[in-house]
């Protein structure tokens, strides 16, 4: 079975080792989570665990919201996600998921919606270089530059990397370590940085990267 939870960020902080090394970390509230649905190959054509996490107001939610937590004796839940398996899984419709399953586990991917910035240049969206800042540049230093052929094919390409919309986007970050694992408070500690801002919603998952 590929363990994971649904959570939220709480923030980032850092921890010592016994040789003094800093490590920072991010902080996750992680779970209880409730199985919703079991997804079989013969009914659904692939295998899955459906996850609810953090519950809803009754009045709130729709209605088949209501009537599919109904199904396993559940509130409605504010966050529902589906953890893919390679097979048949051993949990149940039902059943409350903590995040003590990540006891035995030592690395995990995170998927989350990165921060939205809005309406960004090619500078900060693409990392671009910009114009010099000399000889003749005038008020173009942050200009993408020539977007393509004049004469042949007098076109613009398809794929040009232009200004838009930045940001506010699954974002997966894989592989990252789990540096602690707190049953009584249902937090996780991961090394590093994960997608979204203080309180967003996330899933983490065991990883498959060897």
């Amino acid at each position: 079975m590929r363990v994971g939870l649904l959570g939220r960020k709480v923030g980032m902080t850092q921890l010592y080792k016994d040789d003094g090394t800093v490590v920072p970390v991010t902080v996750l509230q992680c779970g209880p989570c409730t199985v919703l649905q079991v997804r079989t190959a013969e009914r659904d054509g692939y295998h899955a665990v459906q996850l609810g996490f953090d519950d809803r107001k009754r009045k709130n939610a729709r209605q088949s919201e209501r009537g599919h937590a109904r199904k396993v004796d559940a509130e409605p839940k504010r966050y529902v996600r589906e953890i893919r398996q390679e097979g048949p899984s051993e949990v149940a419709a039902g059943q409350t998921l903590t995040v003590e399953v990540f006891g035995s586990i030592g690395r995990v991917d995170v998927i989350g919606t990165s921060k939205g910035r809005g309406f960004a240049g090619v500078m900060k969206r693409h990392g671009f270089r910009g114009l010099r800042a000399t000889h003749g540049v005038k008020r173009m230093h942050r200009h993408p530059g020539s977007s393509g052929p004049s004469a042949d094919p007098a076109r613009t390409q398809k794929g040009i990397r232009k200004p838009g919309h930045f940001g506010h986007a699954q974002v997966t970050v894989r592989n990252l370590e789990v540096v602690r694992v707190d049953p009584a408070n249902n937090l996780l500690l991961i090394r590093g940085a994960v997608p979204g801002p203080n309180g967003g919603y996330l899933t983490v998952r065991q990883t498959n990267r060897i």
